[in-house]
């Protein structure tokens, strides 16, 4: 046959695979190998049977070639059949030996040569070893060496920053802290052109940041790319409008904990990409945030419908059965998730609160633990951990716990709450009205309603130091935060009592019980009052008078 004939055949073999025909590529790519014998066209036949899912066919067309153990592309196809057939020790004895040491720097012990099969001079591509580090990661990670997995993955995006698989398992599996995750991308060498990638990766990352410094990064990745417009290309578009840079907004508005724009944002998101599986979850969460029980009724059915082998179509399941408070059927939900996907974060974390809320602390702990184990960089679950013992009045230990969830993330306030009020429960005002204080300086965004409760807890302890005058302010500071919050009604009420100024607490008092009638305290302290205020009336009334 002649070499045209041939180069004809390659063609179609590519033509093929562009088109998803693969038993028509793997058909045709047999009978090239055949005529040629050429290395190029058996790893194009191994790479048609590979994309037909011919996974051990595959594997022993390449071990049986004679290059597979002196050219990294036949070993690195070769190892993806065996991660695809789950053989995942055979994984890493085809790629080799290599070491990695805690900054993600590798050292490969053979020495292979690279053949580029088919290639555009003018493509950029992943480097090879790049693909070969995030591999042994994927192996290590399911033989549930999640150390060794962590600092591959770190190796391969250092190898290539632009291999967004292996940031994508970091930041989704929760490998690293902020701090570390910062430290990462500062050392990624990223090619001139690339530097809005290095923008948008910033995005990707925890958003604990002042919103000022949060909002420049999302500036960043939109202005770059407006800067860069060619006038001769047809493209004029920008990423201001792209699905996955406002889903890194809408996450940011979550843990701010802006639920209502960030559930709004979602929501418009998902009718313009509505099978966007991040901005789904993130959607989900907002929606159990808001008590948005009908709007988790149609996602949850919807999702069951279309993914039912997916573990989040289940935790929506859960999310539901949370948010309606049958705690049960919520747990049962959130434990299918965990069993179909093991590295789900919100599930786990969902399973321990469901366990909470019924108060079994132990099986709570036990998710919590888990979770705790397999995401090292998320300080969530440490600090559910300090929450549960906080309820069981282990105060010492509930402190532990707090201070190792503010190492993993300094930056998160509601850490910084926590430590308020356990300091707060161990009668250390002082130290309790420092943490709050550092609470409402850590917080990114402008004051919500979500910040209601550490206005009054601030007040609490600043009340129990005598600090009367600056109480009082933060429980107006809270009421204009939410105008129907009990505590700060009794807490005006009593630091006023405390003062003397009887009409005045007189006054919230009955506000108090206005918000809620059968409140014990409340209804106590106003009958003292009215005592006191009545005594104090008597008291003032001239002798001669009394007389």
């Amino acid at each position: 046959m002649k070499e045209e004939e041939i180069e004809k055949m390659r063609g179609i073999v590519r033509d093929c695979v562009s088109k998803h025909l693969y038993s028509s590529a793997i058909f045709f790519a047999d009978k090239v190998a055949a005529f040629t014998s050429d290395p190029a066209d058996i790893y194009m036949q191994a790479q048609a049977l590979f994309l037909g899912r011919h996974y051990r066919r595959a594997f022993h067309l390449l071990n049986a070639s004679q290059i597979v153990l002196r050219d990294l592309r036949f070993r690195y196809l070769a190892a993806k059949c065996l991660e695809e057939s789950k053989e995942w020790d055979q994984c890493l004895l085809m790629l080799g030996d290599a070491k990695v040491d805690e900054q993600g720097n590798a050292s490969d012990s053979t020495n292979s040569s690279i053949i580029y099969l088919d290639k555009d001079s003018d493509d950029r591509e992943i480097n090879i070893s790049s693909a070969i580090c995030f591999l042994r990661g994927r192996a290590y990670e399911a033989l549930e060496n999640r150390a060794q997995a962590r600092l591959w993955y770190k190796a391969a995006i250092k190898a290539d920053p632009l291999c967004y698989e292996a940031l994508e398992r970091l930041i989704e599996n929760h490998m690293l802290t902020c701090e570390e995750e910062a430290g990462l991308l500062s050392s990624l060498q990223f090619a001139h052109g690339d530097e809005w990638v290095s923008s948008f990766y910033s995005c990707l990352v925890k958003k604990h940041d002042k919103e000022n410094a949060t909002e420049a990064k999302f500036r960043d990745v939109e202005n770059v790319i407006v800067c860069e417009k060619l006038s001769d290309s047809p493209f004029m578009g920008s990423l201001r409008n792209n699905t996955d840079l406002l889903v890194c907004k809408a996450e940011y508005y979550h843990q701010c904990g802006e639920y209502q724009n960030c559930f709004e944002l979602t929501q418009q998101l998902l009718e313009k990409d509505p099978f966007h599986m991040k901005c789904t979850l993130v959607h989900l969460v907002a929606a159990m945030e808001l008590g948005q029980s009908n709007e988790l009724y149609i996602m949850a059915c919807n999702l069951v419908k279309d993914y039912p082998q997916k573990a989040l179509s289940w935790f929506a399941v859960g999310c539901y059965y949370y948010c309606i408070k049958k705690y049960d059927q919520s747990r049962l939900y959130f434990s299918k998730a965990t069993n179909l996907e093991g590295t789900f974060a919100a599930a786990w974390i969902g399973q321990g609160n469901a366990f909470a809320a019924k108060e079994e602390g132990d099986q709570a702990m036990l998710s919590y633990r888990t979770a705790a184990r397999l995401f090292p960089g998320c300080h969530l679950p440490t600090l559910y951990i300090g929450m549960e013992y906080m309820r069981t009045h282990n105060f010492k230990l509930a402190e532990q716990f707090f201070m190792q969830a503010k190492s993993i993330c300094p930056s998160d306030p509601l850490v910084y709450n926590e430590l308020g009020v356990v300091a707060y429960c161990m009668k250390e005002y002082k130290k309790a009205a420092w943490w709050f204080e550092k609470t409402l300086a850590q917080i990114p965004t402008c004051l919500t309603e979500t910040w209601e409760p550490t206005f009054v807890n601030y007040a609490h302890a600043l009340r129990k130091l005598k600090k009367y005058k600056e109480a009082v302010s933060c429980y107006e500071k809270a009421l204009t935060l939410s105008t129907g919050s009990l505590a700060a009604y009794a807490g005006l009420g009593y630091t006023y009592h405390l003062q003397g100024k009887y009409s005045d607490a007189i006054e919230y008092y009955h506000k108090a019980l206005w918000l809620k009638a059968t409140d014990q305290f409340c209804t106590e302290m106003l009958t003292l009052a009215l005592t006191d205020e009545s005594r104090d009336c008597v008291d003032s009334i001239p002798q001669s008078l009394a007389q």
